[in-house]
């Protein structure tokens, strides 16, 4: 398949998405408005891949870029008032978990079950993968989800929700199966219509390197619950089996072409508006440590790195310069980032600081700062300089254990500022850092509280018999309760 017929799945999603909202068939999660009774692998992945990668890119970007405190409202709009006031409803979420449920996952199972046919089932191996990745950022999302009974069509539209813990059992065992479903030595592979590695020299190789640090983050999620024991377990055994790790992003490139654009890119084409300023909670941060990056993830506004409070939008005034995202983190060729190369590292240097795999800790976690450093486009001298500098949030202090954990953590909330919102959000649910952010100056929530999880669909809460009740914006979800 031409990339370029691929690249139409991207446009197809994105106009999907324009009529979403209007369209209450696609809401249903136990229906696949695109089956179809012949499956068509080389079409059906690329609509996976795009589907997810939209969601992460779009929805989760934009509320993890403000809840990890990277962007806020400006104060001569409103569009985002809501996010920073921590004040989202129902209705708000209604896409994401449409996309994932009715897009994604019932695609996935359009290719799972090809996988005893030898002509299919590499197919049928990503789409494992896959599976575990949409689940996951289902269940970070929203805590408990519908799974053995969703997607099962027209005779179940009530489908009972599963526990986080029972999802992520799920999660580790479709990696597994899927990774151990990839064989090199099949003569039909995916091709130029998998658009996570259609420019990689080896992508059977990446694949499995993708599918293990999406392991490790998973396993690393668990770190505080009952199931440590568990997680530190399979990470062994993961390090046991010669797991290779990513060590270049995994993401989905967007392109200028109409349709085919970084998804809030477009949406700020469309709205002929810019309505994401810096948030002084980053931009102080960054300008403590010398951190050259700041110039990466921000544009100068009248010769300055200008912010505002997080959501202090109302307490400036409306004429108030702020700083731009830049255009790296923030135009229509920003890429989709799932999991890039500096988390990779970080993710590593955190197992083997908790002594849980093999390794040297601060070789990785210098290794995760000087893979950020090069996706913003630092030279490696910037990079080392950084390293060597003592700054605040960069010294590693070999003598203080819980300091070495900030420390990883905090860096990669740094190498994560703009693209990987959801998952800085996700990492300060689970470890409490980093330990400088602040309650929002618009927060409707009492005391010190902040959002901990998304709120369920709308579509949930008028159809599905068995939904659970909704649970409060700052109720954590299983894995971040302490």
């Amino acid at each position: 398949m031409k990339i370029t017929k691929t690249k139409s799945i991207i446009a197809a999603l994105a106009l999907a998405v324009i009529a979403l909202p209007g369209c209450k068939d696609f809401l249903d999660i136990n229906v696949n408005p695109n089956s179809s009774t012949k499956a068509n692998p080389d079409q059906i992945l690329p609509s996976i891949e795009a589907s997810v990668a939209h969601v992460t890119a779009y929805q989760y970007q934009t509320y993890g870029n403000f809840w990890s405190q990277y962007w806020t409202q400006k104060p001569n709009a409103s569009q985002f008032r809501s996010i920073d006031a921590y004040s989202s409803g129902p209705s708000d979420f209604d896409r994401a978990w449409a996309i994932l449920y009715a897009n994604a996952l019932s695609d996935i199972d359009s290719l799972v079950v090809l996988e005893r046919l030898p002509k299919f089932n590499q197919w049928s191996a990503r789409a494992y993968i896959l599976r575990a990745y949409a689940y996951q950022l289902l269940t970070d999302g929203f805590g408990d989800v519908p799974m053995t009974e969703a997607l099962m069509g027209a005779g179940n539209r009530s489908p009972k929700y599963d526990t986080q813990r029972r999802v992520y059992d799920s999660i580790f065992a479709w990696i597994t199966k899927g990774t151990n479903m990839i064989d090199p030595d099949n003569a039909y592979q995916p091709g130029s219509e998998d658009l996570f590695t259609e420019t990689a020299a080896d992508p059977i190789a990446e694949w499995v390197a993708f599918a293990n640090t999406l392991k490790l983050r998973a396993y690393l999620r668990l770190s505080n619950t009952e199931d440590s024991t568990k997680a530190k377990a399979g990470i062994a055994a993961l390090y046991a089996s010669g797991a290779a790790f990513l060590t270049n992003n995994w993401q989905l490139n967007y392109t200028t072409t109409g349709g085919n654009q970084y998804p809030i890119a477009a949406e700020i084409t469309a709205l002929q508006i810019r309505n994401q300023g810096a948030s002084s909670t980053i931009i102080s941060r960054l300008q403590l440590n010398s951190d050259p990056r700041i110039a990466s993830y921000f544009n100068l506004s009248t010769g300055q790195y200008r912010s505002i409070p997080q959501g202090g939008f109302d307490n400036v005034p409306s004429t108030t310069p702020m700083s731009n995202p830049s255009a790296r983190v923030l135009s229509t060729t920003t890429p989709g980032i799932l999991i890039s190369a500096a988390e990779s590292y970080f993710l590593q240097a955190e197992a083997v600081l908790k002594g849980w795999a093999p390794g040297d800790a601060r070789a990785l976690y210098e290794a995760g700062i000087r893979a950020s450093f090069a996706w913003g486009g630092r030279s490696a001298t910037e990079a080392n300089t950084y390293i060597a500098s003592g700054a605040p949030d960069v010294k590693w202090t070999p003598t203080v254990r819980d300091t070495l954990h900030k420390r990883i953590i905090t860096q990669k909330y740094f190498a994560m500022v703009g693209v990987q919102g959801f998952e800085a959000w996700s990492e300060w649910r689970r470890t409490g850092y980093p330990t400088f952010l602040i309650r929002s100056q618009a927060s409707v929530l009492g005391n010190n509280n902040r959002p901990q999880r998304f709120i369920y669909p709308q579509a949930e809460l008028t159809r599905n018999g068995n939904f659970p009740g909704l649970q409060a914006i700052d109720v954590p979800v299983w894995w971040a309760k302490k």
